[in-house]
């Protein structure tokens, strides 16, 4: 793929500093860092390595990434390595994709308090989905998945949601295997339901014990009986849960998650123009038969949308339950593969894997060589020198270009 003409660290690079001067009472710690970091990534303010041609000389500086989890240009071998961590986890079973979202009224709560109110969404989906297949009416078995959080929609503005990739089966409690019925897993209007009731359980809980805040124009929920009358409204309307196509099977699982779940709020190759104090992209609308169409907003307005995706430090985006959840884990699916008749691959010993540089490990799981030499194609770049960190002024003269 080619790279991109735009990217978000040339919107930062250009329009930061004006965004931080007229917003800084605004931005949290985590925002400033992320903004930051995208901004410097491989550039000469991080240091990197000088590489040669061992054929035809050529030269070129390989800057090192920032690595954080927001920033656009640093998910790849991230998303590839994790892949590779899965692909050793699939079952020979179908795999369903579900998807939890909450109405807009909870979403603005959500905003102004991220940790715990996506806490919230992670601990009532999985609440959710377990109880409903634990129900011998439905299942009837201890299921396993994982969770993966996305915060925006395709126009950037704040849509927390959870796409769940569940197998199609679990265990008993008499240690079987029972499979979903096929392209089938649960009515979706039971786990509406479920999930509606249990969410607005436990934000009413979160209220009661003085632990959201509410400001702006969120302010008037801070009183008990207007909180009270939000809730109501929420409990009588219907909640969005949505199973999508059952995968074709557990490759496709991986095709999947390979697109999702190191997505950040907008990727660079859907910007297209960077011009005046206009940033153009392309957007998906849904609403309007999936068209694809071009949407322009002012950098100060693009900037707000991309830091409401940054979550707080520490919290993870991806989570584990059932026979999937980290503590037993390997153990479950032992026995689940063992239910199923499955061939199981031998453990390789204890560092019979040798580490590999970053180099091999990018081509081992992108199929894309930084090895071959861009000019000529047919030499090796090879390492000659290393570049320091760039000093402070260097940074800054980065951050203002």
């Amino acid at each position: 793929m080619d790279r991109p003409k735009w990217e978000v660290a040339d919107v930062f690079r250009r329009y930061g500093e004006t965004y931080r001067n007229n917003h800084g009472a605004s931005l949290s710690q985590v925002q400033r860092c992320v903004m930051t970091a995208i901004e410097v990534c491989r550039t000469a303010a991080l240091g990197g390595h000088l590489e040669r041609c061992d054929q035809c000389e050529y030269e070129r500086n390989c800057f090192n990434s920032c690595r954080d989890r927001h920033c656009p240009k640093c998910q790849s071998l991230a998303r590839a390595k994790w892949i590779e961590d899965r692909q050793a986890e699939l079952l020979e079973v179908g795999y369903f994709h579900v998807v939890f979202t909450v109405p807009q009224e909870i979403a603005a709560i959500a905003y102004q308090n991220k940790d715990l109110v996506l806490g919230i969404l992670f601990r009532v989906t999985a609440e959710t989905l377990k109880t409903i297949a634990a129900d011998p009416k439905h299942l009837g078995a201890e299921i396993g998945f994982f969770a993966v959080l996305h915060t925006w929609g395709q126009n950037l503005q704040f849509h927390p949601h959870l796409h769940c990739v569940v197998p199609g089966g679990g265990l008993t409690p008499d240690g079987r295997w029972i499979s979903c019925r096929p392209n089938f897993f649960v009515h979706v209007r039971v786990l509406s339901k479920l999930f509606r009731r249990l969410f607005l359980e436990a934000l009413q809980m979160e209220f009661d014990a003085g632990q959201l805040k509410f400001f702006h124009a969120l302010e008037p929920l801070r009183e008990p009986a207007a909180f009270g009358r939000q809730l109501a409204k929420l409990r009588a309307c219907d909640w969005v849960v949505y199973a999508k196509q059952p995968f074709a099977g557990p490759q496709q699982v991986l095709d999947y998650v390979g697109r999702y779940t190191h997505r950040v709020a907008i990727s660079n190759n859907r910007l297209l123009d960077i011009e005046g104090d206009q940033i153009q992209f392309k957007w998906k609308d849904y609403r309007n038969g999936d068209r694809v169409k071009a949407m322009s907003l002012s950098s100060d307005e693009f900037i707000r949308r991309f830091l409401m995706h940054v979550l707080p430090s520490g919290f993870h985006r991806i989570r584990y339950y059932g026979f999937l959840g980290n503590r037993y884990r390997n153990q479950k699916l032992a026995e689940c593969r063992r239910l199923l008749g499955m061939t199981v691959a031998e453990p390789q010993p204890e560092g019979a894997k040798a580490e590999k540089e970053y180099r091999e490990r990018y081509e081992e799981l992108t199929a894309r060589s930084l090895f071959q030499c861009p000019h000529c194609k047919q030499g090796t770049m090879v390492k000659v020198a290393i570049l320091p960190r760039a000093s402070s002024a260097a940074v800054q003269s980065v951050n203002s270009s």
